[in-house]
């Protein structure tokens, strides 16, 4: 396959051409920032001849080297017979259009909570300057942490994961960014290393896959760390202990910002007097839930 393919490829358009047939033929999943075959094979294609995905089609009819077209070949197959998604095979991922380094010690960056930071949180957040203090609990990459110090320059961010492989990464993505003065890393399960530490808002994109849904897995979300997805028999485990203890480490007027993925009727039914308020992401109004500190246990 690969040597007839290496004869008749010319263009960046033929290897992309050819990369949506292989991913539609092999029936990949697509789950990790792309959406569908297309977009896999833009992102594959383009990021790995260092090309921006936004003036591709500046470039489609380019033709590569036979460097090129090998290196090429030789991603797209891989993709298609391991199931790798791209962005570890690229050691690359994009979330609100930033890149961080990615790689299997930790999960591919894909939080709606990205969508929300690049408005400042507002309405929610009146004033970006005025906060201080931001918590971003089971950090991974770094992403969201680094996101969050962008968006609020002048607070001091603590990021927590209790992987320490993911905080390898994160330790990466941090320097890249040039925040290590302004983000710490923490090695800690939830909030055991902070004590008694408070802050105006705190981020979270927990693991809440339920027992059920992780056996169903596509075989592209098996290369991610377990523990980064595994979130218990109804998906809730880490979501009840961050909401139960959450207020002891908000400031007076603070806030807890928490993605469930589609546990929203589950998380409503375990607390019945939380006036929670459902923020609007791409995906729509279910995901992302805020809650004051005032409101919560």
């Amino acid at each position: 396959m690969m040597i007839d393919a290496k004869a008749n490829l010319r263009t960046v358009r033929d290897a992309l051409r050819y990369a949506v047939t292989q991913f539609n033929e092999a029936g990949l999943f697509f789950g990790h920032g792309q959406v569908d075959a297309f977009d896999e094979a833009a992102f594959l294609v383009l990021r790995a001849l260092a090309l921006p995905l936004e003036r591709m089609d500046y470039f489609l009819d380019a033709f590569l080297t036979m460097g090129e077209i090998t290196s090429l070949l030789q991603l797209i197959d891989r993709r298609v017979r391991s199931r790798i998604p791209a962005a570890y095979l690229l050691n690359e991922a994009w979330l609100a259009g930033s890149r961080f380094y990615v790689d299997a010690r930790c999960i591919i960056p894909r939080s709606f909570i990205a969508e929300l930071l690049k408005d400042d949180l507002q309405p929610w957040i009146a004033d970006a300057d005025a906060v201080r203090g931001v918590l971003d609990l089971c950090t991974g990459s770094g992403c969201l942490a680094i996101l969050a110090a962008n968006s609020f320059p002048n607070a001091d961010v603590d990021a927590i994961d209790i992987s320490m492989d993911a905080l390898a990464v994160a330790t990466r993505n941090v320097e890249e960014y040039k925040l290590r003065s302004r983000v710490r890393l923490l090695s800690s399960n939830l909030f055991e290393a902070i004590d008694s530490r408070r802050y105006d808002l705190i981020l979270c994109n927990p693991p809440y896959v339920t027992d059920a849904s992780m056996e169903e897995l596509p075989a592209e979300y098996r290369h991610e760390p377990r523990v980064a997805l595994a979130g218990g028999a109804d998906g809730m485990d880490l979501v009840r202990t961050i909401v139960r203890q959450a207020r002891g480490h908000l400031q007076p007027g603070g806030m807890l910002v928490v993605e469930v993925g589609d546990g929203r009727e589950t998380i409503e039914r375990l607390f019945p007097d939380i006036a929670f308020t459902w923020l609007t992401t791409s995906a729509g109004d279910d995901m992302v839930f805020l809650a004051q500190r005032d409101d919560l246990p």
